[in-house]
């Protein structure tokens, strides 16, 4: 499906006031948002009668490390009576932290969480983030590219990483 009905709706005002940019890859749009700027946005795109994104399908978190801003939310959208896909992207800090969209889409708790407990994102607002892979107490998040291939050592994994200063703060 062609992009062009969507692109054309994603040009109005109420959208770009919110909007860093917005450019196209391999054939899905793709707004960037400030995480400032990142609830607002989403209220826009459910609530809007002409767009109707009532459907968020995944959440991914990524890490740039070592590049600045270290941090990615990827949200994937989809408008089930447009039949339109878009994703939104929002970059920030590893002391920064974006805000929840579980008012917007219930489903965001748990793809929060899992972005969470793997990239240590904490999400401002969320209703219950806590850990969904890994155990509470769970040293460190694996998905971060400073976490150690084999994890750090403790008393069950003797084989791992010793804790470094520049681990601590990850």
């Amino acid at each position: 499906m062609s992009n062009h009905p969507l692109r054309e709706l994603l040009q109005r005002e109420s959208i770009q006031q919110h909007c860093e940019s917005v450019y196209e890859t391999f054939g899905m749009l793709t707004l960037t948002v400030s995480k400032e700027n990142l609830l607002a946005l989403c209220h826009l795109l459910k609530h809007d009668s002409a767009l109707q994104f009532n459907f968020l399908s995944d959440i991914c978190g990524v890490d740039h490390y070592p590049q600045r801003p270290r941090f990615e939310t990827v949200y994937h959208l989809y408008s089930i009576p447009f039949k339109y896909r878009l994703r939104l992207k929002c970059r920030f800090e590893l002391d920064e932290f974006p805000p929840s969209v579980v008012p917007v889409w219930q489903t965001a708790n748990w793809h929060e969480r899992e972005a969470y407990d793997m990239y240590g994102i904490a999400f401002v607002g969320h209703p219950d983030l806590r850990r969904i892979y890994m155990w509470e107490g769970y040293d460190g998040y694996p998905m971060r590219k400073d976490y150690p291939l084999r994890g750090y050592a403790d008393h069950y994994n003797p084989f791992g990483e010793a804790r470094s200063e520049k681990s601590e703060g990850a």
